[in-house]
């Protein structure tokens, strides 16, 4: 089966597309994203600008080209943080459906992290054991853990990398006292919420699932090999928090002559690198390992599931 996964994120509007059949493992054939970057257009009222809106309706024009040359059985489009908390978000859905030509799956911050904690299972294996998640994205951070396919906990809360840049580290570079500002803020907002996942049994493995996580990773990790032979990345709380001064110093010009740091999370960066680390401070996380599936193969694993579960027989 040829399926296609279309997720309009804060920062992103990607799509997926891949070979996938029940009980299999899904082979991608495609990968296109246009950067966004929605904060950026977000209005004082918390709506989406026009300019804002006209960019999400190109996006998915663009990608709806795409599905035109290669055609798929089924087309799964889901929007997330930045769409879902606009205050003009229903007209903003509307506009994006009419652009795609089917309707727009939004999903809520806890779904988020069901399903992206859902491809981290299937990327670990169940020889993982229990999975603590943490996945930050433009809009919101998600967290989860469990032992099982599903979390047994599951939170969104509003610290995404591209909203702390927007509203604690407006200048650039951003300097101490505004870093120290946002680090005060997500320590207010997670306190309550890591006192819940601290209440859980210790987990076996910490993953991270996001591109701001695999960018701060590929320049504050290092590769080892994993359990299955091949290479995994493991960011340090340690070495992440020793970057983040040195971040806050330089502008976002020259941030992407660093290893890792592309051109698109640039700007971006030290706010995923404050948010995560205070993160994983709070949860008593060392260290956290990366993972290459995140929400995409998550609503396309879950997808999967779904046809097998009904299929004739059952």
């Amino acid at each position: 089966m040829h399926l296609g996964v279309l997720d309009i994120g804060s920062n992103t509007v990607h799509l997926l597309i891949a070979d996938a059949r029940p009980g299999g493992r899904p082979l991608a054939t495609t990968s296109e994203r246009a950067i966004v970057r929605l904060m950026r257009y977000l209005t004082p009222e918390g709506a989406i600008s026009e300019q804002g809106v006209r960019a999400l309706v190109d996006a998915t024009t663009r990608a709806r080209e795409i599905l035109a040359a290669d055609p798929v059985d089924e087309l799964l489009a889901t929007a997330t943080s930045a769409v879902r908390e606009a205050t003009n978000g229903a007209e903003v859905i509307a506009r994006i459906e009419q652009a795609l030509g089917q309707p727009l799956q939004v999903l809520d911050g806890e779904t988020e992290a069901r399903f992206t904690f859902l491809a981290v299972r299937r990327w670990f294996g169940w020889s993982s054991g229990r999975i603590q998640l943490f996945d930050i994205g433009g809009g919101s951070l998600e967290l989860a853990a469990g032992a099982d396919e599903l979390p047994e906990i599951a939170a969104s809360v509003p610290l995404g990398a591209g909203r702390a840049t927007l509203t604690h580290l407006p200048d650039d570079p951003p300097g101490e006292q505004a870093v120290a500002g946002l680090r005060d803020h997500a320590r207010a907002v997670l306190a309550p919420v890591a006192e819940r996942f601290l209440a859980q049994p210790h987990p076996d493995h910490v993953v991270g699932s996001s591109k701001a996580i695999r960018s701060l990773a590929r320049l504050a990790g290092y590769s080892v090999s994993g359990w299955t032979g091949g290479e995994r990345m493991v960011l340090p709380r340690a070495a992440l928090g020793s970057w983040i001064p040195r971040l806050a110093r330089i502008p976002a010009s020259a941030r992407q002559e660093l290893p890792g740091i592309t051109p698109d999370r640039t700007r971006q960066i030290v706010a995923a690198a404050v948010v995560l680390h205070t993160a994983m401070e709070l949860m008593d996380a060392p260290e956290l390992e990366v993972s290459p599936w995140a929400l995409r193969e998550g609503v396309l694993l879950r997808y999967i599931e779904s046809l097998e579960w009904h299929s004739p027989g059952r």
